[in-house]
């Protein structure tokens, strides 16, 4: 079954958060906050409506979208204010899986042919404010968006009208649809159009933006979402003397061991139902709702069941300290230990960039690296090329060891760029895996 789409929509205006169905009415939620609040309840992809007025808001709107994209683990589509093609390279290049065009302006429905060859129509989105743009569905569709964006915020009672339902099944194009109200009756009526991979919501209402619990609501209505589900039955585990299941916690990013908790049947329903993890206390004799009382939730990544089904292993996303000390992990007290070299590679990056980015707040005399910074910008790119030379021509000598030593200066001298650009590795690999 094909899971359909719920998209907390967002304005953003004069950096606050605007709900989309009132333009003047800002949340008093922190933008970023919010986007973070409906990465980790269950929301399936984020839209940012830049709202800006000036050339300059809208700068700090690209520079916001920029900032959630580095936070959240779920897509973002943008749009807003578009004039020309840099305007879609912009929310692109912050970080935006596509781009909304309002096709109400002729001059974007020119820009759909020209963004869908410049960044590939599956980053062009059309938008169509009203019912009557439809007819011309085909005409986007060749000129190379890849997707119809629905506006039906003026709809009575905020529902897919059964006019509307006959006509969408005349159209091929994929489509999103602003709902005007967040129930689950008005929901569903939007997602039983075939066409309509999924609904846009405002974001507030009665869901408080908890998008597991409504994705609950919608699969009694026979609804396809994306929830978590067990393939393996809780009756094929192997449960220790007292009926629980040892659940070891890493951190999905890093793979660091958090802490180790048990689960019973029901502690481990509801966390496949709430989307964070929900533990059985020994001492207590009660279900653990972890963060409940301390705000430190484990949104739920994955789970995984070892090869004797008696162990889970969660990969979850933490917020705060894991540990009751305070502690980020329980695991912080070493028993005995071996020097050895860590040769992750993500983990040297990052020991590598760091010395890089002291060497930048703290200089020191006689450092190589404090020599480029001071060179500026023009030294540290002419070294960038003259390694990338060297590496093409380390590549044609048969000695691997050459273009070994040649990539490692290379890789060296982008990291002194990036620092000097103000570019992490967190946002590399967020691009790379974007890609």
């Amino acid at each position: 079954m094909t899971c359909k789409k719920l998209i907390p929509g967002i304005g953003c205006q004069n950096g606050q958060a605007v709900s989309l169905n009132q333009r003047q009415n800002c949340l008093e939620d922190d933008l970023l906050a919010l986007s973070r609040h409906y990465s980790d309840n269950g929301a399936d992809e984020l839209l940012i409506r830049d709202l800006s007025q000036t050339d300059e808001d809208h700068e700090r709107t690209v520079l916001m979208i920029k900032e959630i994209s580095r936070t959240v683990d779920i897509p973002i589509i943008a749009g807003g204010r578009v004039k020309r093609l840099e305007d879609i390279k912009k929310y692109l290049y912050a970080g935006a899986k596509a781009v909304l065009l309002n096709v109400a302006d002729e001059d974007n429905v020119d820009l759909i042919k020209e963004g869908a060859h410049r960044f590939g129509g599956e980053k062009i989105y059309a938008y169509i404010p009203e019912f009557s743009f439809l007819e011309r569905a085909e005409e986007f569709r060749q000129l190379g968006a890849s997707l119809l964006v629905l506006d039906c915020f003026g709809e009575e009672d905020g529902l897919l009208p059964e006019y509307t339902l006959s006509d969408l099944l005349g159209h091929h194009m994929p489509m999103l649809a602003f709902c005007g109200q967040d129930t689950p009756q008005s929901i569903a009526s939007f997602l039983r159009a075939p066409q309509i991979e999924g609904v846009i919501l405002t974001a507030s209402g009665q869901y408080e933006g908890n998008y597991m619990n409504m994705k609950q609501e919608l699969k009694q209505r026979g609804i396809g979402v994306d929830t978590f589900e067990s393939e393996i039955r809780w009756d094929e585990f192997k449960l220790n003397s007292d009926g629980l299941i040892p659940a070891i916690v890493q951190d999905y990013k890093t793979s660091q061991v958090l802490m180790l908790a048990y689960m019973n049947r029901e502690a481990f329903e509801n966390t496949l139902k709430t989307g964070k993890m929900t533990y059985y206390s020994r001492s207590r004799q009660e279900l653990w709702l972890k963060g409940e009382t301390s705000g430190h939730y484990q949104y739920v990544k994955s789970l995984h069941l070892d090869c004797d089904n008696d162990t889970i292993l969660a990969k979850v996303k933490q917020v705060g300290a894991a540990c009751h000390t305070g502690a980020r992990s329980c695991f912080y007290q070493t028993l005995a230990q071996k020097e050895y070299k860590d040769t992750n590679p993500l983990k040297v990056f990052e020991d590598v960039f760091s010395v890089i980015l002291d060497r930048k707040e703290h200089p020191k005399e006689g450092s190589y690296t404090n020599y480029l910074f001071d060179k500026g910008l023009d030294k540290i790119l002419k070294k960038l090329g003259e390694e990338a030379t060297e590496i093409v021509i380390a590549a044609k000598n048969p000695d691997p060891e050459e273009i070994k030593y040649e990539i490692s200066d290379f890789l060296y001298h982008m990291m002194v760029l990036m620092a000097d650009k103000g570019i992490g590795w967190e946002e590399i690999m967020e691009e790379l895996a974007n890609r």
